[in-house]
């Protein structure tokens, strides 16, 4: 079940204006289909039935090239309803195709299909796509790789090959169990028992050293890897032993080139990443080990591939092993990090806004909920819970943007706040005043065309820890992160408006601060959390409004035919 494409010339000259870059209206159409079934993986020695796609683990690579457009059909053979997510994929004026559960559209059904249209515009690098519904992404996800358009090519020299590189987590339980398990009682989700580097988990892990994955290169030779997290939980430090790695883009945009032994990527993140076979030729393993500056349960294991070179040679009784920083070590992370800068060439510019019109400041804290007789299983027999400006975000039944565009009462409320209820120490000692959240379906109206900034606080609220925010329907451009509480004076002295990364996926500073801009240019209902899931279960969520411009092109557009029913 593959892709097939044609070629399509608009009969007319139009352009579609996107984050200030100009893409010509032709561009080829692909054809995928997803076939949603459950497939039995064996594991860790333990052997499980899984919801996948096409019976893959990851699934299927997309390919296509910048301003490409595809057709992907989804076909639902699984026991409970699901939808899919384009991760990074702008998608101008089409939120029916973006894919979170009931924020867009509601699932696809056992038994159903839906074609999603994946609009692709300025992106170029690596993306992926996976399920949005409950905790089925940790299963079904896949790459996209998106090529530069015919005539171009990369802003760096071409690779000799390239290879897609997906981290993921490996559950010996059935994942769904797992997290109705949690919801039920209020307590925290059980981790994952392993990692997995394109579904193995590989040394030194059980069971694992014969299934480890094998990338083969030849010596003296340049390759591209193309890196995606997607992990349920955890941020990843990755490297490979005795080989310095280039970091040339991320999130489907350039970067100056860093070149580092190391790198740390949230769940979410894509990277591209060169490396060159230039060590003695023998076997390298090519690891990822967990970051993690919380007191929380997480997957202490690590999981590993082998760069394998080509040739003749004695294979060495040890295998050198990559030397990645400690799980708690926020300095490396923040290392790594601080040195991401957009390329910002003629080429690949940059469009940084400078005059903020709408300015949104968001707590984004751990909670609990209060539990009758303290029956739950969560914190002094609470529920666990998690919010935004101190709201825990409630998943309705009928979809938002149904319900925006329909003018459906009943749905959700649109008076989500800028700021939070009341300021407070928020990295401090914050007692137990903002410990409990209100509960509700509050969405954040924007005018089409604001240059709006958005600054993440990071609280000592609960569980404190990094939190990646991901917003749909966006690329945005971090402009400046810092630890402590944010200060509108003091604070954006230490902004980069030069060439700050353009990206969709951002990690907010356990104890700290991120502040992204944007212009408001892609009407639709695109929906905002954090990309550590158990998080985004609990409610550390909401959904931005982006309102319709004064013009059809720069409007949503009308609703495919064939959408899943709500019920």
């Amino acid at each position: 079940m593959g892709s097939t494409k044609t070629s399509l010339i608009l009969g007319f000259l139009g352009f579609l204006f996107l984050d200030s870059l100009l893409f010509c209206s032709a561009y080829n159409v692909h054809h995928y289909s997803f076939l949603l079934r459950e497939t039995n993986f064996t594991r860790l020695c333990t052997t499980k039935s899984m919801f996948t796609v096409n019976g893959q683990w990851p699934g299927p690579t997309i390919h296509v090239r910048k301003g490409d457009k595809a057709f992907v059909n989804v076909h639902n053979n699984g026991d409970y309803g699901v939808t899919i997510h384009w991760h990074g994929v702008k998608q101008p004026k089409n939120p029916w195709s973006d894919g979170p559960e009931n924020i867009t559209q509601c699932p696809i059904k056992p038994g159903k299909n839906f074609t999603y249209e994946v609009i692709f515009s300025d992106e170029e690098g690596t993306l992926w796509w996976h399920a949005h519904s409950d905790w089925s992404r940790a299963t079904i996800h896949g790459a996209i790789v998106i090529l530069p358009e015919i005539g171009k090519t990369y802003p760096f020299p071409k690779p000799y090959a390239e290879q897609v590189l997906i981290l993921a987590e490996w559950f010996n339980g059935d994942v769904k169990e797992l997290i109705d398990e949690a919801t039920s009682t209020g307590g925290d989700p059980t981790p994952s028992n392993a990692y997995a580097l394109n579904g193995q988990p590989g040394f030194p892990n059980n069971c694992s050293n014969e299934t480890t994955f094998r990338f083969p290169v030849q010596y003296g030779k340049t390759y591209l890897l193309r890196l995606v997290n997607a992990g349920m939980n955890e941020e990843m430090f990755f490297g490979i032993a005795k080989h310095n790695i280039t970091v040339v883009a991320q999130d489907a945009a350039y970067i100056k080139p860093i070149t580092t032994s190391y790198i740390m990527i949230t769940p979410g993140q894509t990277m591209d990443i060169l490396v060159t076979a230039n060590q003695a030729p023998s076997y390298y393993y090519i690891a990822a080990s967990p970051f993690f500056d919380s007191s929380a349960p997480y997957d202490t294991t690590n999981t590993s591939a082998i760069l394998q070179y080509t040739g003749t040679y004695t294979i060495p009784t040890t295998i050198p092993y990559p030397t990645l920083p400690n799980v708690t070590d926020k300095a490396a992370a923040d290392n790594f990090t601080t040195r991401i800068r957009s390329l910002a060439s003629a080429e690949h510019p940059v469009y940084v806004p400078k005059n903020v019109t709408t300015r949104i400041f968001i707590t984004v804290s751990v909670n609990q909920i209060v539990c009758a007789n303290a029956s739950c299983g969560g914190p002094s027999g609470n529920r666990l819970s998690a919010s935004l400006n101190n709201i825990s975000f409630v998943t309705p039944s009928t979809d938002v943007l149904q319900a925006y565009y329909k003018s459906l009462p009943n749905v959700f409320d649109k008076d989500f706040p800028n700021l939070p209820p009341y300021k407070f120490n928020f990295t401090g000692d914050v007692g137990n005043n903002t410990l409990y959240p209100s509960l509700g379906t509050k969405a954040k109206l924007i005018n089409y065309g604001d240059v709006v900034e958005i600054v993440y606080q990071g609280t000592n609220v609960g569980n404190a820890e990094n939190h990646p925010m991901h917003l749909h329907g966006f690329s945005f451009y971090l402009v400046g992160t810092g630890y402590g509480n944010f200060d509108l004076t003091n604070s954006t002295k230490t902004y980069n408006l030069i060439d700050p990364p353009e990206v969709n996926t951002i990690g907010v500073p356990k104890n700290g601060w991120a502040a992204i801009r944007f212009v408001a240019n892609n009407p639709g209902v695109w929906f905002m959390h954090c990309h550590l899931e158990r998080h985004a279960s609990w409610g550390m969520d909401t959904v931005l409004i982006v309102k319709n411009g004064p013009t059809k092109e720069t409007s949503i557009r009308p609703p495919p035919a064939n959408l899943p029913i709500c019920s």
